[in-house]
């Protein structure tokens, strides 16, 4: 089956590049020019992935994302954005983004990242830490009688912790292996992270907070 996918994009010239970009890959391709119709067409229907600009009229691209992610945040969202400054990559990724990529940018590379956030596993692969279960091929947490779709970054936030159950780990270290970063940018990315994948998973989150170090989900 091909993929459909979302492009979001309020300039007309850029729009048409991605539109024919992505129809000659295969791809299915539907478009939204405004902000509210952005969140009303990836709410309203199946999309594979979501190519979202941040300058938007009547609502722009972070507001798309952080209604979108609420409600879908098991859908791929990647920013394509003329935005490269670090505080607006971090807050989109604080927000579940996938991925960013800067304006201008390459078909090919664009293309490639795509098909790397298109990539469905073959069969389940559940981990476990106590009571809390993590399904990677439908990026479920399970935690009694809640069931929990993450955003990418959510679960590989939690995945790190699961897979390091019983051990404190560092907001640092949080954000050199789930971000990629190699220094602290000032942010509370982390703990914004922590507070999402807390709400999604109830008053029983396993996630401990330990003090002047950073978090940790227990072994069991």
């Amino acid at each position: 089956m091909p993929r459909r996918i979302l492009v979001v994009e309020d300039e007309t010239r850029i729009l048409d590049f991605l539109a024919r970009g992505l129809a000659a890959d295969g791809m299915v391709v539907d478009w939204a020019q405004t902000g509210p119709d952005a969140v009303k067409r990836a709410l309203g229907r199946q999309y594979d992935l979501v190519l979202l600009d941040l300058v938007l009229p009547q609502l722009n691209g972070l507001a798309v994302l952080e209604r979108v992610q609420e409600r879908k945040p098991e859908l791929p969202v990647i920013v394509v954005s003329a935005r490269g400054d670090v505080a607006t990559k971090l807050k989109a990724f604080e927000l579940g983004a996938r991925d960013y990529v800067e304006k201008p940018f390459s078909l090919d590379e664009l293309l490639a990242r795509i098909k790397v956030h298109l990539v469905r596993p073959l069969a389940s692969n559940v981990v476990r830490a106590g009571d809390l279960e993590l399904d990677y091929t439908t990026r479920e947490a399970r935690l009694g009688d809640t069931r929990a779709l993450l955003s990418d970054r959510e679960f590989r936030l939690l995945g790190y912790l699961v897979e390091h159950a019983g051990e404190a780990v560092s907001r640092e270290r949080l954000l050199s292996e789930v971000w990629g970063y190699g220094f602290d940018p000032g942010s509370n990315v982390v703990d914004g992270c922590i507070r999402r994948i807390r709400r999604r998973l109830g008053s029983e989150s396993p996630i401990e907070t330990v003090r002047n170090v950073g978090y940790r989900v227990a072994a069991g």
